[in-house]
């Protein structure tokens, strides 16, 4: 199954990592502190990232699909960022910019 993926700038991570937590009843998968937070279910794969010059825009959209073969992101025509990519590819990212994070994805 495909999910959507949301990618958010936030201004500060614990705030918007307790309002995410609220809105969707779920805890975060993985939290960089001041950094970056991941959060999946089983529709949506919505990650928080601090940038406050950006804060409350949307980054960028994409489809965690596990068929991907590989990490991709293309423009579409208005040029909006999409990218596509495997659960495992996502933590991949995740572990080379983070790699204290240490993290590996929940199966849904």
């Amino acid at each position: 199954m495909k999910r959507i993926h949301v990618a958010l700038a936030v201004s500060n991570l614990d705030n918007a990592v307790a309002d995410t937590r609220h809105r969707l009843g779920v805890e975060p998968c993985v939290v960089v502190p001041d950094t970056y937070a991941l959060f999946r279910t089983a529709s949506v794969n919505l990650s928080l990232t601090v940038n406050a010059e950006q804060a409350g825009r949307l980054r960028h959209l994409g489809v965690e699909d596990p068929e991907a073969t590989a990490f991709a992101a293309e423009s579409g025509p208005d040029g909006l960022v999409w990218e596509r990519f495997t659960a495992e590819q996502q933590a991949d990212e995740i572990n080379t910019c983070w790699p204290q994070a240490n993290y590996t994805p929940d199966r849904l």
